[in-house]
């Protein structure tokens, strides 16, 4: 457990200021504190555009903190669109919807759309797909079990997920390290490790999501001469009301899969590994009982975690939220991170707790139509590899501190060395 360190007042936080995301975790969770007891519906400006990025600096919003308010604009999907854009600045149409696809649309494209890729993430798929799961963990941890180290993160947490939703897609295993460098640009926009400094974030991210679209495309045309059973094959053939999906639908679907179902696993099996590291006591509390502790301790680490920091809606009539009225055309921004650290919501909540119940937290979205269609397939991730690490690796131990992604919006763990008796437990 640790403790928040407070502003002076609200009037320091600047949550537009690219120190605020690189200040110690303290010190930003303080600010969220202090947002949610003092002023939950503030007002902030945006980000200025580096001159390498042609937009306009936007309007500003209202930054919703507290997990009642986050909830509600969830469900109203009528007053809080998300066709307008998900991200804090209002970018271009074409890449709004490009790289969003279905999570910046409104019904009833939206719901069209979900309908359609809903077919890949039944129960009966995800059963079958356990199986590749608990192989590609299994391999994981063989490839690195005689070494007593690694890097968590890139030898581990990453490959799992991108692996699974590559294995999902049909797309051979020879291009997963392509799909996740495209992906790792297309989501580091913020970072120079990923994009160099002076170089235009825009077209990067166009060139990696064309990139990616090609590689859908290629197995498109493949997959409508020798289907297979894979989601490709299922999407290509998918029909609602007698519509099928575009070319263009499926490759923007598949950019939005392997980042989305890619980055928040990994970054939460990441951060709960550390969590884990750093309190020692849940470890042992879970590792004593793994199977029954397994469902409140996934949920915990998401919580814990809160891979997506923040969603950005559109209000799209005059209305109120939070005790504070609202404009159509305004923009406010959910922070997850915030409503998953909420006083009234989570008794000690910046406490890692592996039995917490209750736990509404909102580290897969809030309620309501955008909630994350992949949720089920990320808690079966994470359970599968915490399950094959307490078995195989039962000392393994973060060594150093985590190099984190530079960014307002994901939770990213870049790298994060660990260590481990080699040969695992015997």
């Amino acid at each position: 457990m640790f403790e928040p360190k407070l502003p002076a007042s609200v009037d320091d936080i600047h949550l537009d200021h690219l120190e605020f995301w690189t200040a110690p975790t303290e010190e930003r969770e303080g600010a969220f504190l202090l947002l949610r007891r003092e002023q939950p519906m503030s007002f902030h400006e945006e980000f200025e555009p580096p001159p390498e990025m042609p937009l306009p600096k936007g309007p500003g919003y209202w930054a919703v903190t507290r997990h009642a308010d986050v909830a509600t604009a969830s469900r109203r999907a009528d007053l809080f669109c998300s066709g307008k854009g998900t991200q804090i600045p209002d970018l271009p149409e074409e890449l709004n919807e490009f790289f969003g696809s279905m999570i910046a649309m409104d019904d009833p494209r939206h719901g069209r759309l979900r309908r359609i890729v809903s077919r890949g993430f039944t129960p009966k798929i995800l059963g079958r797909l356990q199986v590749n799961v608990e192989r590609r963990a299994t391999a994981l941890i063989d490839a690195v079990i005689d070494d007593g180290e690694c890097d968590f993160v890139t030898k581990i947490a990453a490959p799992l997920p991108l692996g699974i939703i590559c294995d999902m897609m049909g797309i051979p295993e020879s291009q997963t390290q392509f799909v996740f460098d495209q992906t790792n640009i297309i989501l580091g926009l913020g970072d120079p490790e990923y994009v160099s400094p002076g170089a235009n974030p825009l077209m990067a991210a166009l060139s990696s999501g064309k990139a990616l679209a090609d590689l859908m495309n290629e197995l498109a045309t493949d997959r409508r001469q020798n289907p297979k059973d894979d989601l490709t094959s299922q999407l290509l053939n998918a029909e609602i009301d007698g519509e099928t999906l575009t070319d263009r639908e499926i490759a923007s679907f598949f950019v939005l899969l392997v980042a989305a179902g890619n980055e928040t696993t990994r970054n939460a099996i990441s951060h709960g590994m550390k969590a884990l590291s750093d309190h020692p006591d849940a470890r042992r509390k879970w590792a004593a009982d793994f199977e029954a502790v397994a469902p409140t301790a996934v949920e915990e680490i998401v919580r814990w975690a809160s891979p997506v920091i923040h969603f950005r809606r559109t209000v799209t009539q005059d209305t109120e939220l939070g005790g504070q009225k609202l404009r159509a055309g305004e923009k406010i921004v959910l922070w997850y991170n915030s409503a998953n650290r909420d006083e009234d919501v989570f008794e000690e909540p910046y406490r890692f707790d592996v039995t917490r119940m209750p736990n509404e937290h909102v580290g897969f979205g809030g309620p309501g139509a955008h909630h994350c269609l992949g949720a089920n397939l990320a808690r079966r991730e994470i359970a599968v590899v915490f399950r094959e690490l307490f078995r195989r690796l039962p000392d393994l131990e973060i060594t150093g501190p985590p190099e984190m992604l530079r960014s307002n919006f994901l939770h990213g763990i870049k790298r994060m060395p660990c260590a481990f008796t080699p040969g695992g437990a015997h």
